[in-house]
């Protein structure tokens, strides 16, 4: 305005003017025409100008590897985050499994997945938008577990480098966690898990049974193809549960199972009777009264919804 620079001055055509010519991208369709107003640009816009834009860049520049490299290594904070899956534990073939049997069923929850390790290690899955990493200093401290909001998780496997590691993590987290969280937590030591249970009452604990597949394949050959087809989410059919919805009037077991079948290819094993699946009642009779709140469990080629079932039907 002092070099009566007219057409320059308008904010929105000085920004634009300004971002434009101390970028150096200079399109030439707006400049300085006085004599005075070419001074002013060539002795202090420019030069200030390109100090404060590479700034800036360098700023943002510094701003975005920050975000990415918290990412790599495990140092962001998920405080804010709900319902989601949290595996406490890396091992380099059977987590990536984990994840990947997870994803693979289509009627899940939109979860998001939380790893938490305290391994010195990068995100194994940043390529996944689905998988968040962070890297703990250790899995019973509670500063730690604020940070992944173990408070507000939703299922949590804990499947630590050892069963030392595995047993004091469930043991720290279980009175941690809301009261609708389910916790897996695998051992290999059977031991651990009668003491585990004796102080957590919400853990599900699971161990290696290898000598019982061995034996039952030499007697039963297939069984071990049985199985895996049972476990796993990425082909054949596979065995879920779905909890029966409030407000449905007790029932039999026979009418279930009929329905379950002829409305959606799903065979029934068993009723529990809590998430943990304690005194679960495999191949019931046909007579057998189920009702609100237990828990069905049964073999589909893919997950049935409780919207899906007509419990009306059925009474």
């Amino acid at each position: 305005m002092l070099a009566g620079e007219q057409a320059l001055t308008p904010l929105s055509t000085y920004v634009y003017y300004y971002v434009v010519t101390t970028s150096t991208v200079g399109y030439g369709d707006f400049s300085a025409s006085t004599e005075l107003g070419r001074w002013i640009v060539a002795l202090l816009q420019i030069p200030f100008g390109l100090a404060l834009f590479g700034v800036l860049l360098g700023k943002t520049g510094q701003t975005v590897t920050y975000l990415i490299r918290r990412a790599m290594t495990g140092d962001k904070s998920f405080a804010h985050i709900n319902n989601h899956i949290i595996i406490f534990g890396w091992h380099d073939t059977r987590t990536k499994k984990m994840v990947d049997y997870i994803l693979a069923d289509q009627k899940r929850l939109d979860r998001r997945i939380l790893l938490a390790v305290t391994e010195q290690m990068e995100h194994p899955f940043l390529t996944n938008p689905m998988v968040d990493f962070a890297r703990l200093s250790s899995f019973t401290d509670l500063d730690e577990l604020k940070r992944i909001a173990i408070e507000r998780a939703d299922k949590i496997i804990i499947d630590g480098q050892d069963d030392d590691q595995t047993f004091t993590t469930a043991l720290r987290i279980s009175k941690l966690v809301n009261k609708h969280c389910h916790i897996s937590a695998h051992f290999t030591d059977e031991t651990k898990i009668e003491m585990l249970h004796e102080h957590c009452h919400n853990v599900e604990c699971s161990s290696a049974k290898s000598a019982e597949i061995l034996v039952r394949s030499m007697q039963d050959p297939g069984s071990s193809r049985v199985q895996e087809e049972l476990l796993s989410t990425l082909h054949g059919d596979t065995q879920f549960s779905l909890p029966i919805p409030k407000g449905v009037q007790a029932m039999e077991f026979g009418k279930l199972f009929h329905h379950f079948k002829y409305s959606h290819d799903a065979i029934l094993l068993g009723v529990a009777h809590n998430l943990s699946a304690k005194n679960m009642d495999l191949n019931p009779p046909l007579d057998y009264v189920v009702s609100e709140g237990d828990i069905l469990h049964y073999i589909a080629a893919e997950r049935v919804l409780s919207d899906e079932v007509d419990w009306s039907a059925l009474v």
